[in-house]
């Protein structure tokens, strides 16, 4: 049954290639697969693969230096994953199957702590100070553009424009055939003029890099937008000049011709401000993010005023896994690794399952059968895990070979292929049993 999935998922992708003189034509989102850092525009952390009840170690590989953001999955089962290496390459391409090296090149700084993204022929899409690339399933590349700052995550809107938003809060839309802008560029941070002062000198294209994590005011925009792709509303987080913390704001991008981006509403009431990347309920009607101050809030996503917020004790690193069904799985943060799940009801919270006996060490991610991956920590080191979505029990548990630390992220291949990520550097596939 895996195989022939497989040989769906590559005769539809040969046909595409085909149809659109080769792997040149750049595309959307694919089904079954994970091809953003939170797997689709909704930053859901959830994929309509469906998932394996029992899982055995395929591969692993060591990318040479750190990683800070998870490994993403073409449609045809193609890895890409950046890594902050001293010499040599730092963004590289695996083969699913068997963990061979397709291609790896060097980008500047910054590429390290962003996902790649993949549309549905494989080509990929990723930043670097000062440029946005894109490249081939082969490696070769397509073309690079000029940005202001560097491009964090980027997205697809509902017309197959790429959004890439730099952390100094640049909003570009993109065509991701050519490279050419679709719409006039937008500045979530206004850009200093004459009023301001004609000796301001422009920021190097890295500059406040550092300062991303949890972001600052040198990282305006340090997360990774959420897409509506039926409205045009693109979600993100943004630190603007003089604040003391971050605000949630909505963009307008409505495609059709001459399209110009619009604010929205801006919300700036989340205690401690909104700390991880956004991420919409399937009917996109809701956007839930984490404050500073340890607590999930539901917004508005028409109007930016809150539903409710949920006390959790701790401040995830990233937001939550949203199934179809109002489900919320929390990803581990602070002292508290427990994997726990809410069930949103509309007007407040009430919790699903709680699984205390857990310490989870990474960010937990959904298939369409009710099957969820993520990785925990015991005293031998980290394990991958498989539960049942609807309760929380373990269905299979899978050591991971000499991983220390925590995951970055968690990733699901064509075929429910799990990807674990560490902080460390290595990635490792896991992948069920031979039938």
């Amino acid at each position: 049954m895996r195989g022939a999935r497989r040989a769906a998922v590559l005769t539809a992708t040969a046909a595409l290639a085909l149809s659109g003189c080769g792997s040149d034509n750049g595309g959307p989102y694919s089904p079954g697969a994970w091809p953003g850092r939170h797997s689709d525009a909704r930053n859901s952390n959830t994929t309509v693969s469906d998932g394996l009840d029992d899982v055995t170690s395929s591969w692993s590989r060591a990318t040479g230096g750190a990683v800070g953001s998870p490994a993403t999955v073409a449609p045809n089962g193609q890895i890409t994953i950046t890594s902050a290496t001293e010499a040599g390459c730092n963004i590289f391409s695996y083969q699913m199957d068997n963990g061979r090296k397709r291609w790896c090149t060097r980008l500047g700084p910054g590429v390290a702590d962003v996902s790649p993204v993949a549309d549905d022929v494989a080509n990929v899409y990723v930043g670097e100070a000062g440029g946005l690339f894109s490249f081939t399933e082969n490696g070769q590349r397509r073309w690079r553009i000029p940005v202001s700052g560097t491009p964090r995550a980027a997205q697809f809107a509902g017309d197959e424009s790429l959004v890439v938003i730099t952390h100094f809060g640049q909003v570009n839309i993109v065509d991701p055939q050519t490279g050419m802008l679709r719409a006039p560029l937008f500045d979530l941070v206004p850009i200093p003029g004459v009023a301001d002062g004609t000796n301001i000198p422009r920021q190097d294209p890295d500059h406040g890099l550092a300062g991303c994590f949890g972001g600052s005011p040198d990282c305006p925009v340090a997360t990774t937008p959420a897409i509506d792709q039926d409205t045009g509303r693109i979600f993100t987080t943004v630190w603007r000049p003089g604040a003391d913390r971050a605000a949630l704001v909505a963009l307008r991008y409505p495609g059709g011709d001459n399209p110009v981006v619009t604010e929205e509403w801006s919300n700036v009431d989340l205690p401690g401000g909104a700390t991880t990347s956004p991420a919409l309920s399937a009917d996109a009607t809701t956007v839930y993010v984490h404050d500073g101050e340890g607590a999930l809030w539901a917004i508005d996503a028409e109007t930016g005023q809150p539903r409710w917020n949920h006390d959790l004790g701790y401040t995830p690193a990233t937001g939550p896994a949203v199934a179809d069904d109002g489900l919320l799985v929390m990803s581990a943060g602070g002292t508290s690794g427990a994997l726990t799940a809410l069930r949103d009801t509309g007007d407040g919270v009430e919790a699903a399952w709680d699984r205390n006996d857990v310490r989870q060490a990474g960010v937990p991610a959904l298939t369409a059968n009710g099957r969820g991956y993520t990785v925990t920590q015991s005293d031998d080191g980290l394990t991958a895990l498989v539960f049942d979505v609807a309760d929380g029990r373990t269905l299979d548990e899978e050591p991971l070979p000499d991983a220390t630390g925590f995951s970055v992220g968690t990733a699901v291949g064509p075929d429910g292929q799990l990807v674990a990520t560490t902080l460390s550097g290595e990635m490792y596939v896991l992948d069920g049993s031979e039938d």
